[in-house]
């Protein structure tokens, strides 16, 4: 049987969120930390092997969002850019 090779249909939300042209909206952002949480609830293999100092700054991007969201209630505004690059930087570990 052939390998599958259409990406992971969470991997291509990714992909599009992290997406500079992808506008990005906080029903995205909420979904992409549920996504972190998981992945860390489950103890992934793509995170075991990173080193202490990446998961800490992976931790730091993924806390920085989540206040962000706390912040802006109406979705994600004028800081679109620095959500998305935190955002991005907390997704490092996960695909």
């Amino acid at each position: 049987m052939a390998p599958n090779r259409e990406p992971h249909p969470s991997h291509q939300r990714i992909n599009r969120i992290l997406g500079p042209e992808y506008p990005l909206c906080r029903e995205d952002v909420v979904w992409a930390l549920e996504y972190m949480k998981k992945k860390v609830a489950d103890e992934a293999p793509e995170l075991i092997s990173l080193p202490q100092p990446q998961l800490l700054r992976i931790f730091q991007s993924f806390a920085e969002v989540s206040m962000i969201l706390i912040k802006q209630r109406s979705g994600c505004g004028p800081e679109a850019d620095r959500l998305r690059s935190r955002l991005a930087e907390a997704m490092s570990g996960f695909h």
